[in-house]
């Protein structure tokens, strides 16, 4: 069930006439629960099971922590959680690809190993992910584990962001599940404001875009230099606007049911180093690396060549999390690189690049951190590394080609830098377009005219979905 079709917003209407005539929080806790599997089952009521299986298991392992403090035994009870949670989506996502991986050495060495016929269940990235946040955190005592299952099992399901994020953390959400949300006309309006950016995002922008982006690279290599880098900023442009459009989707929704998520994309384009890149893009996912991985590992505490292997090996995961290739991990490789390159820098010649006039230094971080942010795409957009390599020539060594300059594409671009830009100016849209002024109503009903008008008529879905 997807935001931007009919079917979720007779859904969601049906989910918000409850919410609005029942007041009773334990009523209304339990509906949203039900509504939640039910949105979730509409694809395949049979992955509900592993929603379910996720939820008992770290539901017992918190109050199975709250009884102990032998520390074995707390490690025992998190390393269950760990094994039975990524092994669910180790099995599920992962099997075939490491399968496919080993038949490179087993097949000369005359064994043969056969795929399994399994189907990704949509959302187990991020569910996995939130269920097991709650449980390291419980564990490292940073929140009590809660009593009662039916709150955490909303947690885990709760259909905003159950398929396609945010992840959102059990000290976020469980403590707004103790009170009645109160449902406003202010909250209600600002979460539809929310809704119509990111519907407008993914419909108008994003599905337009991909038009043009999934021709080029059925067809790479054929196109000149120019039309090359026209696809490179669309992609930017179509990944960002779908999923960032789906996150504010799901914010919006939350928010008019009187639910509080935070922001998950920080206008990306923006940012002048890598570093900085990666706290305004997915930031819950960032967050999570950083908080659940990367500090696990030892971060930065442990010296500075093991925080460079951290940072790597926290990106490479990060990278294998986004889907079963190699040009998953090659991204994440990617922006590992960097990322260690970005450490050394601002920890030996940072004083030297403060010297620089300020302007200057700014604009030459931010065209720097963009470049790294192009190559990164290519290497996450192309499904071969052979594709990625041709795509990269034509931006760097320039072939003859094809020339295509679809005016869409210039117009998507150009609409998300002007976006940018007003944030840079400190006019951001909920600023721009706020409830008192006469010019809002016309925009955003214009803008639901125009994801009207462009609707695809095929099946577009988010493409984190496929994470």
């Amino acid at each position: 069930m997807l935001f931007s079709r009919i079917e979720f917003l007779v859904f969601f209407g049906a989910v918000l006439l409850f919410l609005i005539f029942v007041r009773n929080n334990r009523s209304r806790k339990l509906f949203l629960l039900g509504a939640s599997y039910y949105f979730y089952a509409y694809w395949d009521w049979r992955f509900l099971i592993l929603i379910l299986i996720s939820t008992i298991v770290d539901y017992c392992a918190g109050q199975g922590l709250k009884g102990t403090e032998a520390p074995v035994k707390r490690k025992f009870i998190l390393f269950l959680s760990l094994g039975v949670n990524l092994g669910l989506l180790g099995f599920f996502k992962y099997f075939n690809f490491f399968i496919d991986s080993a038949k490179l050495i087993l097949i000369p060495c005359g064994l043969h190993v056969e795929n399994l016929n399994i189907i990704l269940p949509i959302g187990i990235s991020f569910y996995t992910l939130q269920s097991i946040s709650y449980t390291i955190d419980v564990y490292r005592k940073k929140f009590p584990p809660t009593d009662d299952f039916f709150d955490f099992a909303l947690f885990v399901g709760f259909f905003p962001q159950l398929v396609a994020g945010p992840i959102v953390r059990a000290t976020e959400f469980l403590p707004q599940l103790n009170t009645p949300r109160v449902l406003t006309w202010r909250r209600g309006f600002c979460g539809f404001r929310q809704f119509t950016l990111g519907l407008f995002k993914k419909v108008f922008i994003a599905d337009q875009v991909a038009l043009f982006v999934d021709f080029y690279f059925e067809n790479t290599g054929a196109f000149d230099c120019i039309t090359t880098w026209l696809v490179v900023l669309a992609y930017t442009v179509q990944i960002y606007c779908d999923f960032s459009g789906y996150s504010d989707m799901a914010i919006g929704i939350a928010r008019i049911m009187g639910y509080d998520f935070n922001k998950n994309f920080n206008y990306p384009y923006l940012a002048r180093r890598i570093d900085d890149f990666w706290r305004r893009w997915h930031i819950s996912l960032s967050s999570w690396l950083r908080d659940y991985l990367y500090i696990s590992l030892g971060g930065n505490r442990k010296g500075r060549g093991r925080t460079y292997v951290n940072l790597m090996i926290t990106m490479l995961l990060g990278g294998l999390w986004h889907g079963a290739s190699w040009m998953y991990v090659l991204w994440g490789a990617w922006n590992g690189l960097f990322l260690a390159i970005t450490r050394f820098f601002v920890g030996n010649l940072a004083k030297d690049y403060e010297k620089q006039p300020f302007r200057l230094k700014h604009f030459i971080g931010w065209l720097v951190t963009m470049q790294i942010v192009f190559v990164g795409f290519v290497f996450f957009r192309c499904v071969t590394l052979k594709d990625a390599i041709l795509t990269l020539r034509q931006l760097y060594f320039p072939e003859p080609g094809i020339q295509w300059l679809y005016p869409f594409a210039i117009i998507a671009v150009l609409i998300i830098a002007v976006l940018h830009v007003l944030k840079h100016k400190g006019k951001d849209f909920s600023v721009i377009f706020t409830h008192d002024k006469w010019y809002t109503p016309t925009v955003l009903l214009s803008m639901w005219w125009l994801v009207y008008i462009f609707y695809p008529k095929g099946f577009q879905p988010f493409i984190y979905f496929q994470f």
